[in-house]
Formats: C-alpha cells, sequence, structure tokens
C-alpha cells in the first residue's frame, strides 16, 4: 500500500515536471494594459518591455529589482533609448532581491497607482512561478498577462524552477 502510493506521488511529480516543460508560457497577445512590468535578471527582458512601452501597449513600466547603483541614465544610453522616456514613463524598483519582493514591490507599485491590468514580463521559464506570486500580492484587484521571453532553458535549470514553484505553492498552503 505504501509503495503504491509512493509510486503514484513519483508519477504526478513527473508528470507535473513534463506538463511545466511542455506548456511553458509564450509571448503576451496586443492587448493594451494600464501597465508593464520587467522582472530584472534575464536576457531580453528588459529589450521586451522597452518595445511594449514604444509601442504603447501601456503608458508606465516598473523594472522591478534594480541594483541600487545602476542609474535610469545608463540604462538609457545602455539600452539605445532617450533619457526623457525613463524620466517620463518607467519608474526603477530597488527593493526586490527575489522573486517574492519583485511581487511585493510591484503590487505596492500598482496600488500606488491604481493600476487594474499589468502586463508581466519574464522568461518563460520563470513565468509560473512570478506569476503565481504577483496574483497572491496583487489579489483580485489587478488582472495580470504573462508576456513570456521564450528561452532554451537546460534540463537543470526546468528542474530547479519546477521545484521552487512546487515549493512556493507548498509553502502558501501550509501558511509559511
Amino acid at each position: 500500500m505504501i509503495l503504491r502510493a509512493l509510486s503514484f506521488l513519483v508519477l504526478l511529480y513527473a508528470l507535473g515536471y513534463a506538463a511545466f516543460t511542455v506548456l511553458l508560457p509564450k509571448p503576451g497577445d496586443a492587448r493594451r494594459t494600464d501597465a508593464i512590468v520587467v522582472l530584472t535578471g534575464g536576457a531580453k527582458r528588459l529589450e521586451r518591455g522597452l518595445e511594449l512601452l514604444e509601442q504603447q501597449k501601456a503608458d508606465r513600466m516598473l523594472i522591478s529589482g534594480v541594483d541600487r547603483t545602476v542609474r535610469a541614465v545608463e540604462l538609457a544610453q545602455r539600452y539605445g533609448r532617450q533619457q526623457s522616456v525613463f524620466q517620463c514613463c518607467i519608474d526603477l524598483g530597488r527593493e526586490a532581491v527575489d522573486t517574492r519582493s519583485n511581487a511585493e514591490e510591484t503590487a505596492r507599485w500598482l496600488d500606488r497607482h491604481g493600476f487594474k491590468t499589468v502586463r508581466l514580463v519574464t522568461t518563460d521559464w520563470h513565468m509560473p512561478r512570478a506569476g503565481f506570486e504577483l496574483a497572491r500580492q496583487a489579489g483580485n484587484k489587478v488582472d495580470v498577462y504573462p508576456d513570456a521571453i521564450e528561452s532554451k532553458p537546460r534540463f537543470g535549470q526546468l528542474f530547479t524552477e519546477y521545484n521552487k514553484y512546487l515549493l512556493r505553492r507548498a509553502a502558501v498552503i501550509v501558511g509559511i
């Protein structure tokens, strides 16, 4: 009986991992949202956010998890954009150090501005956990639309992220 239960759990875990890897989120659609949030830490994330802002898919953008030493003028130069865009339309979030604090920082920013819809930009393998955390923090006051950066993650990277996602969901269930 114990062996069957353990076998069932292992099978469930393996099927979950398979679904996680096969069903990675895709880039978002053409809808307009109140805001865009870009989580730092991955290639092409900021470029995608800037493109969306230039395409007027939102009026304002938060870059969450920016190092305290980075200045807007440096980002404008690095990404070949006018500094005026950063002054008018982009906020640099400097409080976040991980996915959970990205969500907390973003939820406060969304609430402060009264935004009701947000496009979340992060890498495809990171989107399930990032979206889960943001949805938890923002509650039902904000609709979150994923806009994933497609990547070619390694097996180990996906395996680690899947386990982080499962552990975080379990932690929420037990109240941690």
